[in-house]
């Protein structure tokens, strides 16, 4: 531990600020795996949903400087790029009547 009072304060505030990320990181990982999980049984229309709170999470995380920006705009591409090709794959099975 530090002798320093300033550096002890820093110390303490970031057991909080570690906390507080690790709960931002966590929502972002089940917000994904709800998307996925979605797509994964093949309702569409719930996995757009869970995409656009996603989308929300993963955001707030990068503006929070939890996710970097680049690795937040990657998850949110793949995401949508997966439930694009599970909508294309959809309609191709079903044929227009």
């Amino acid at each position: 531990m530090a002798n320093i009072k300033s550096a002890q304060k820093r110390a303490r505030q970031s057991v909080v600020k570690k906390q507080r990320n690790l709960g931002r990181k966590t929502a972002v990982k089940t917000a994904v795996k709800k998307v996925l999980s979605a797509i994964q049984a093949q309702d569409l229309d719930q996995a757009k949903l869970l995409l656009k709170d996603a989308e929300g999470q993963i955001a707030r995380a990068a503006g929070k400087n939890v996710l970097h920006k680049k690795t937040a705009m990657r998850k949110t591409s793949r995401l949508a790029k997966r439930l694009s090709k599970a909508v294309k794959a959809a309609v191709v099975a079903t044929p227009a009547q």
